[in-house]
């Protein structure tokens, strides 16, 4: 037993360092901070001096129009682009999955190969075909009567979306495919047998068997989301772009450390942030747990062209 626990914090040791020193320590950091301002003494014309304020930068940064908006902005790309992410990704790695595909190592790849391209510089890609001046997308799309503001402030967040499903939709495809790989191929096989369409084995077996990846991914999903950032900060640099310094909590942060040098501020906004994604995490994680434990005996019932569970009502009635 001395053994065993001897090696398990030699093991642990290395990530507990790691976890402090990047994790801990920061946001350590961040919340002493965010209790403290950076005044001028006299008339303006004396030094600065730190004086600690408690909690009135996060009074102030509640208190802000702009920073409250930004979660707003923030609701509004998650209801639209989480959905569009989950059913693209499962409905490709699905695709994949059925014997129907072809050549799956090329479509893998070709599927993947977006997320290998930086943020930064799929955001100006994007940016490039989003423009008018520049794009010949937009010049196609002007020339078929399919006229279309990518900067507008009614195109600003499904241009961001967009730019976000590019660069992600490959990447989770992998995770689904790689859970879809591992299920059982004799139940797939034992409902093909009992007469079980392609539809309802992917949609009655397929998915309840990798919920537990979906429940991983949307988790991911929701905290990347809560970190947008980059995407909206090139399109800000865009023409007549109607994304503002800030349109995001992350910007509002960026905005109020670099261009108007109040770290207290930008700290208290960063920890807000950082709260509302574990409050986040917390919930989506308890109410997944809940439905994969009312679900796991309906998924592993045998499925058969009647629906899933006839099989146990069939044995209940004999």
């Amino acid at each position: 037993m001395k053994a065993r626990t001897r090696a398990a914090t030699l093991l642990l040791t290395p990530f507990f360092v790691l976890f402090t020193a990047v994790m801990v320590v920061p946001i350590g950091y961040a919340v002493w901070l965010s209790l403290f301002t950076e005044k001028q003494s006299g008339l303006g014309f004396g030094g600065t001096e730190t004086v600690f304020t408690g909690l009135d930068n996060y009074t102030a940064a509640l208190g802000d129009r702009a920073f409250l908006e930004g979660f707003g902005v923030l609701l509004g790309y998650c209801l639209l682009y989480i959905p569009l992410l989950l059913a693209g990704a499962l409905g490709l790695a699905l695709l994949l999955d059925s014997a129907l595909a072809r050549a799956r190592r090329f479509f893998q790849l070709a599927l993947f190969l977006p997320h290998a391209v930086p943020g930064i510089i799929a955001a100006l890609i994007w940016v490039y075909l989003y423009t008018p001046q520049l794009s010949p997308v937009v010049q196609a799309m002007d020339a078929g009567g399919v006229g279309f503001d990518f900067f507008s402030p009614e195109g600003t967040l499904p241009s961001v979306v967009n730019i976000a499903l590019w660069e992600w939709l490959g990447y989770n495809m992998v995770i689904f495919y790689a859970a879809l790989q591992a299920i059982d191929r004799s139940v797939l096989e034992a409902a093909t047998v009992d007469g079980a369409s392609a539809w309802r084995i992917a949609f009655a077996i397929k998915v309840p068997l990798v919920k537990a990846s979906l429940a991983m991914v949307g988790l991911f999903t929701i905290i990347g989301s809560l970190q947008l950032f980059t995407e909206p900060l090139i399109l800000n640099k865009g023409t007549g772009s109607a994304v503002t310094s800030t349109w995001t909590p992350n910007m509002y942060a960026y905005t109020a450390a670099f261009d108007r040098n109040d770290y207290g501020l930008a700290a208290a906004a960063s920890v807000l942030l950082a709260l509302t994604a574990a409050l986040l995490s917390f919930a989506v994680t308890r109410l997944t747990g809940r439905r994969r434990t009312g679900t796991a005996n309906t998924a592993n019932e045998p499925v058969t062209a009647d629906g899933p569970g006839t099989a146990a009502r069939k044995e209940q009635t004999a």
